[in-house]
């Protein structure tokens, strides 16, 4: 993927165990029994008996009116899987997904890797379900994209040479998601404090510092957009010089207009009919100067909430070739439909180790 500096190294490398012990466990499982176990069903209580209704939390940036019909779908196969009724509870705040979820409000929450880890802080039954996998079908490439951008016309003042650089970003206006996003702060802000706790101004800087901004801060000013869709709104209605948006939860807003995907330097454009908030957008653009790689987020469960019956039943459906097949779901390259994963990706198991590089973050 490209030379990254240190903290993304870090996360490659620590990746890399956790990955293959994820593959061989799952291997073994696979072959000593000839059913589909996880962390969740394995870890569930046996008395528990399930709601007469599952309740999916989704976080702000996919309860968008957009991914409707992807969310539909996914109920449904839970639905059929099941046997029972699902209702989604669609959140306007990172902290609420976290919260139903630990509490067991939301039996299940598509949810971020900091989402994630905050969730099973809270409750340790709270553990992944499964992960979309990446373009491979493994867990190798599983990953999306925490990115640094700037208004179109601006991205001169933070180039070195001829790559791009955030040695400029110290007192500028400076957008997160949430502090419970994995791409929207948690990533951004440990590869700033990596970055500049190397020189003796900074050199005592924490993630806690960029939380807000004024006289004697590393930024100026310092605003939260609640989602990736809206973090990405500041930065191209000058409300902020930065902002750390995701790839994903924007793709289907904005084209590639020159560039390579996802890399720095890239630039983006917004579809003229691109939907809210973007529909008073059309044609803005913005450029690419820091782009870190992080591992794709579960459908997390609450195995406190629900019995094992029914987590091996949604595990055995999510998985299945029908699932990877719905192009609902699963979005086709061509296709013009909107939802949170593509083809030729699917859904695996996974366990929480796989998440420890995020906890690592903060180490």
């Amino acid at each position: 993927m490209g030379k990254y500096f240190k903290l993304e190294r870090r996360i490659n490398v620590k990746k890399a165990p956790l990955l293959a012990l994820v593959i061989i466990l799952v291997s073994s499982l696979l072959a000593g029994c000839g059913s589909t176990t996880s962390s969740s069903s394995s870890g569930s209580d046996s008395d528990v008996k399930d709601p007469a209704t599952i309740t999916i939390a989704w976080l702000p940036n996919n309860a968008a009116e957009d991914f409707k019909e992807t969310r539909a779908e996914i109920d449904k196969v839970i639905e059929k899987a099941t046997g029972l009724k699902v209702e989604d509870k669609l959140t306007t705040d990172y902290g609420i997904t976290v919260e139903a979820i630990a509490s067991g409000n939301a039996q299940l929450a598509f949810l971020g890797g900091e989402s994630y880890v905050e969730s099973h802080k809270k409750n340790p039954k709270v553990v992944p379900l499964v992960v979309n996998s990446g373009a491979s079908g493994t867990l190798e490439d599983a990953l999306y994209y925490s990115r640094m951008l700037v208004k179109k016309g601006n991205e001169d003042q933070y180039k070195s040479g001829s790559d791009y650089s955030i040695a400029n970003i110290a007192g500028k206006k400076f957008s997160f998601v949430s502090t419970s996003s994995t791409s929207g702060f948690k990533v951004p802000s440990s590869a700033i404090v990596s970055e500049f706790s190397k020189q003796d101004k900074w050199k005592n800087l924490k993630a806690e510092d960029l939380l807000q901004g004024g006289n004697g801060k590393f930024f100026s000013q310092v605003l939260f957009g609640g989602s990736h869709q809206l973090s990405l709104v500041n930065v191209l209605t000058d409300k902020s010089d930065i902002s750390a948006v995701d790839d994903v939860d924007v793709v289907s807003y904005v084209d590639l207009t020159s560039g390579e995907l996802n890399r720095p330097g890239a630039v983006y454009t917004v579809k003229k009919d691109a939907a809210d908030p973007f529909s008073k957008l059309a044609g803005a653009q913005y450029v690419i100067i820091k782009s870190i790689p992080v591992m794709n987020g579960p459908i997390a469960v609450n195995s406190g909430a629900l019995s094992k019956k029914t987590m091996d039943a949604m595990i055995k459906a999510l998985t299945s070739d029908e699932v990877a097949k719905n192009e609902k779901i699963f979005i086709p390259k061509d296709s013009k439909a909107k939802g949170f994963f593509n083809a030729p990706q699917h859904f695996l198991i996974t366990d929480d180790a796989w998440y420890q590089p995020i906890r690592d973050l903060s180490k």
